[in-house]
């Protein structure tokens, strides 16, 4: 996991996105300001320090190897080199340990090597890294072609880019057991159905047939989601062999989006014409039990109260935000109306209680 975002001079990056990466990575941000190569340690949740006009390259860390502490937060000194940092986004396997992330052992082991064999060292991982040098204020990027540009802003990874809305209706949906294996560091923008009538057929798994204005409105959930994980929702339904992708319009809280579903050609000689659902449920077994491999990750204790809860990143609902955009939206300090940070829509007080609960 983690995220790096390279952010140089008259550039910017969206809230939103700053705020992606808080609520997938929630375990530390390290910042080193370009403007001053001044290098600051925080919570993930903080990350609204990052919402202004200077350069920086901050690096959101989510634990699988090593502790969760402020010591751990990225970057780390190269060796003996003080003025040489390092961060990384990926693994480095046979690296690291309970205590140590894998991060910072690889950098002690590259300041005993010269400056000029990194590039070549550090092409051996599966992992995205940047360098930095405090005393000469400039910086490098390793494995370029595996990281994502926009802008001018450099990712680590395209995850935290979430550009598409995806309405699902069987075992995708939220708390529902594929949900947990693809969605659940994807953004939940709410329930929803589909604006038009399909038949919903539940034979063994749910799957929806393109018979516009037969069935029912569908209750549908939809997140956003990046275009790497729509191509990994598109590899569990077997786009376009099995289901296929389509584009319908979607109506959440009253708003009308226009959102990818997927359908099933081959399932219309199974519709009997009336054995269709509104709403596909799912009752899990007394006996079932969900296991989940998650990475080992130790919390020191005995760090300073500012890392206490840094495994705790709610970010999800630190603030309401816009139906037209989904941008956060922010009280105006004048009255009873939120404004929206990316589009300037106004909305009344009322109106955010009610569609943002």
């Amino acid at each position: 996991m983690c995220i790096i975002i390279v952010k140089q001079k008259g550039q910017d990056v969206p809230r939103e996105i700053l705020k992606t990466s808080a609520r997938i990575n929630p375990h530390g941000l390290g910042i080193v300001w370009l403007d001053t190569y001044e290098v600051t340690y925080h919570k993930s949740k903080e990350y609204n320090l990052l919402d202004n006009n200077r350069p920086y390259i901050a690096h959101f860390r989510y634990a699988t190897i090593g502790k969760i502490c402020k010591e751990n937060t990225h970057p780390f000194i190269c060796g003996n080199n003080k003025d040489e940092l390092l961060m990384m986004n990926g693994t480095a396997h046979g690296y690291g340990s309970k205590a140590m992330t894998d991060t910072e052992d690889l950098a002690i082991r590259l300041g005993k090597s010269p400056r000029q064999s990194w590039a070549k060292q550090l092409k051996k991982f599966d992992a995205r890294f940047v360098s930095i040098n405090t005393r000469t204020r400039s910086f490098q990027i390793y494995n370029k072609l595996a990281w994502k540009k926009r802008d001018g802003v450099w990712y680590s990874k395209g995850n935290v880019l979430e550009d598409n809305l995806v309405a699902v209706y069987g075992t995708l949906k939220k708390g529902y057991g594929n949900y947990y294996s693809y969605l659940t560091s994807s953004k939940h923008l709410g329930n929803g159905t589909t604006k038009d009538k399909y038949p919903l057929v539940a034979d063994g798994l749910p799957y929806l047939i393109e018979e516009k204005g037969k069935g029912y409105n569908v209750k549908v959930d939809v997140f956003k989601v990046s275009d790497d994980k729509l191509k990994h929702l598109d590899q569990l339904e077997s786009h376009p062999r099995w289901y296929v992708r389509k584009q319908v319009p979607i109506i959440v809280k009253g708003k009308e989006l226009l959102c990818w579903v997927y359908f099933n050609p081959s399932a219309k000689s199974r519709w009997n014409g009336s054995n269709h659902i509104e709403s596909y449920e799912y009752q899990r077994p007394k006996n079932y039990f969900r296991y989940v491999e998650e990475p080992q990750i130790v919390v020191d204790d005995r760090q300073t109260n500012m890392f206490d809860d840094l495994g705790e990143c709610d970010v999800e609902s630190s603030s309401p935000y816009c139906i037209e955009c989904f941008n956060d939206l922010v009280y105006d300090g004048l009255g009873n109306d939120y404004q929206c940070v990316g589009c300037g829509a106004v909305y009344e007080k009322s109106m955010i209680e009610s569609t943002n609960c």
